[in-house]
């Protein structure tokens, strides 16, 4: 039984992640889950200092207002002018170490879990349970994710031509009529949210390769945005099964051991890909060589 909530609980990580990477893909905002994984340490932090409880439903709501903080001022300094990849850079960095700074000063003698929240062990998932009228209902991380992933298909589905048109065109977006600016917030409190959501299963750190890679992969696979978010999932996924066996095999981090798997699938998807492959440029070049 281990096992199955192991994998469930990757599966539903790399499911959100890689629906919402397709859209920070094309938007080129991959880093964005690297930013928000970051900054959010002062929300942490400060949640523990007003609170006085190193619950974890407090230090992740902690998080969750910081990640839209981080959020905000990313899309503050670029509105004035600062490059997108700049403003990512000073946004996290800067709340990153706000947060170094405020456990320095003020929890020097609290044992604060920090490595739980910001890198998580999947192999523990199944031991954080929760009760419901004394029926054991099963890993707290999987419901958590569960309701995160039914709030993300909600939204994408509902407003899938939206967040479409804003991914490719946005200046074509906001010429018709849809509020671009509304939008992006939207996906950036899911990205927020996904991340956020994933502290304790896979960790903030590592949650980040699913939301880059599996899109990443699939991107080099289609040019259909449909088709690509369904192969995102696939790749996704099956990283998380692969990676669970290897991280078996080997005795090795399993949440490693996911990322890697989804590397290796991004590699064969780079090198076999029948448009954007390496391989496919190749052929090409040479059948065009010898038609000379």
């Amino acid at each position: 039984m281990t096992d199955f909530w192991i994998i469930l609980t990757g599966s539903l990580v790399a499911t959100c992640c890689s629906i919402l990477g397709c859209f920070l893909i094309l938007r080129r905002m991959a880093l964005i889950g690297d930013a928000i994984s970051h900054s959010v340490l002062p929300g942490i932090v400060i949640a523990f200092m007003v609170s006085g409880s190193r619950d974890s439903f407090i230090m992740l709501l902690g998080a969750s207002v910081l990640g839209l903080v981080t959020v905000f001022l990313i899309q503050l300094f670029q509105q004035s002018g600062v490059q997108s990849d700049a403003s990512i850079g000073v946004v996290f960095t800067a709340l990153f170490a706000v947060g170094v700074v405020l456990v320095s000063l003020n929890l020097r003698q609290v044992d604060l879990d920090l490595d739980c929240v910001l890198y998580g062990e999947i192999a523990h998932v199944h031991w954080n349970t929760w009760t419901l009228g004394g029926t054991d209902m099963g890993p707290k991380a999987v419901w958590l994710l569960g309701f995160t992933l039914l709030v993300i298909v909600t939204l994408v589905s509902l407003f899938y031509k939206q967040f479409k048109l804003c991914a490719f065109d946005p200046l074509l977006a906001a010429a018709v009529g849809i509020p671009v600016a509304l939008f992006h917030y939207l996906l950036m409190g899911l990205v927020s949210m996904a991340t956020v959501s994933s502290f304790e299963s896979v960790g903030a750190i590592l949650v980040v390769g699913m939301l880059i890679i599996p899109a990443s992969a699939a991107y080099l696979l289609t040019d259909r945005l449909g088709l690509m978010i369904v192969i995102s999932v696939a790749i996704g996924i099956a990283s998380t099964v692969l990676g669970y066996a290897a991280a078996y095999v080997l005795d090795a981090s399993i949440a490693g051991c996911m990322v890697c798997a989804a590397a290796v699938l991004f590699i064969l998807a780079f090198l076999l890909s029948p448009t954007h492959g390496l391989v496919a440029r190749k052929l090409w070049r040479r059948m065009n060589q010898q038609s000379l």
